[in-house]
């Protein structure tokens, strides 16, 4: 993720779940319980478990380290053994040629063919030695929320039924159109744009329907309209209660259009965001599914990759002042700093989001709104 070097990936999840009285004792005696082991009988394709954040061999977790100021900060270790294909075929070769000769026959079963494969592939996983990795995780326990470092969908179903199984609680991804986790307001404005009411009342009715409905191409339609504004005020974005917010589409630019065998992407690279490929490319009724993205608001300033379908964040870039090594007795203050940084870089976005949905559901999205980005879009 990048709280202790480097940059960030971020993916936000809701906690789901009540926690014990003593959460405090509940969370040490459990997160050890579960800790990495490295225990295995050699034919284990993976081994998982937690350890510190900033060392991958701790997993004793001394005196809390884990607890810093409000977060609970550590890390999910997977160890893997990969087994090349190609050495695979290979060894299955050898071993049906070996049985073959031993019997004086040319002829093996189908049954005895896929037992023997599975002979070699863990023959050859026990000589294997596992290739390790860590993902960070950070964990806001009073506000129910927690972060983490991957956007891989097989390692977070590892970290998402790890984290289940240690702590007896669930998780859900946080995004801004999950209707579930919205307040009143935005449920009724997310209910509307399936009902078609653009007063945003009767979420009664419009509710179940939208819970049923993928809503994430309002990520898209999210991106698109910010690219708008933010051109259109010189890269900049007033925000509500926040105030101008530098807003800018740097470097990289990916539009799609369509779904399965049938989309169609483009790829836009460039030092400035009026790239006139991608207003082809909205022209064209593509939209923007990733960016590159300059997001300042007063002192606090950076730069990361998006992904509109997930609202995930990539690469997230920290001031160049958080480069600097640090002495150890600073190591809390450090990745508080670090921590600061990344959640207002994904609170600004979930601002910007509100901000779009009160317009795409207001009474002048259709007539104003569009039609300026229309003309925007030809120019």
């Amino acid at each position: 993720m990048g709280l202790i070097k480097g940059t960030a990936t971020a993916v936000k999840y809701r906690v789901i779940g009540t926690l014990p009285d003593d959460f405090r004792n509940y969370v040490d005696e459990r997160i050890k319980r579960f800790a990495f082991s490295g225990r295995s009988t050699g034919e284990e394709e993976k081994s998982v478990g937690w350890t510190s954040i900033d060392n991958i061999l701790d997993t004793d977790f001394s005196f809390a380290n884990y607890s810093i100021a409000d977060y609970l900060v550590f890390s999910l270790r997977i160890d893997r053994k990969v087994v090349p294909p190609a050495l695979l075929r290979l060894k299955i070769l050898e071993a049906q040629r070996d049985l073959q000769s031993q019997r004086g026959s040319g002829k093996l079963y189908k049954a005895e063919v896929k037992d023997l494969k599975e002979q070699v592939r863990l023959s050859i996983l026990k000589l294997t030695p596992p290739i390790p990795s860590t993902f960070e995780v950070c964990w806001n326990v009073s506000e129910g929320w927690l972060i983490f470092g991957s956007l891989s969908e097989k390692i977070r179903d590892d970290f998402v039924d790890l984290f289940s199984r240690t702590f007896n609680l669930s998780l859900r991804p946080s995004v801004p159109w999950d209707i579930t986790s919205a307040d009143t307001a935005t449920a009724g404005r997310l209910a509307s744009i399936l009902t078609g009411n653009p007063s945003g009342n009767g979420v009664d009715e419009g509710t179940e329907k939208v819970k049923s409905t993928d809503l994430s191409f309002l990520g898209r339609d999210f991106l698109t309209w910010l690219w708008f504004k933010s051109d259109q005020r010189g890269g900049s974005v007033m925000v509500p209660d926040v105030g101008d917010v530098e807003v800018l589409f740097v470097r990289r630019l990916i539009l799609e259009s369509g779904e399965g065998p049938y989309s169609e992407t483009v790829s836009c690279q460039g030092m400035h965001s009026t790239l006139t490929e991608g207003k082809a490319a909205l022209r064209r009724g593509k939209k923007i599914k990733e960016a590159r993205l300059k997001l300042a608001e007063g002192l606090n300033n950076t730069e990361f990759s998006f992904k509109a379908d997930t609202f995930q964040f990539q690469t997230l870039t920290f001031p160049p002042s958080f480069t600097a090594e640090e002495d150890e007795q600073d190591r809390e203050g450090r990745i508080l700093e670090r921590i600061s940084v990344l959640e207002k870089a994904i609170s600004l976005m979930e601002r910007l989001f509100s901000l779009f949905l009160t317009k795409r559901t207001g009474p002048s999205w259709i007539a104003e709104e569009t039609a300026r980005m229309g003309k925007w879009m030809e120019e």
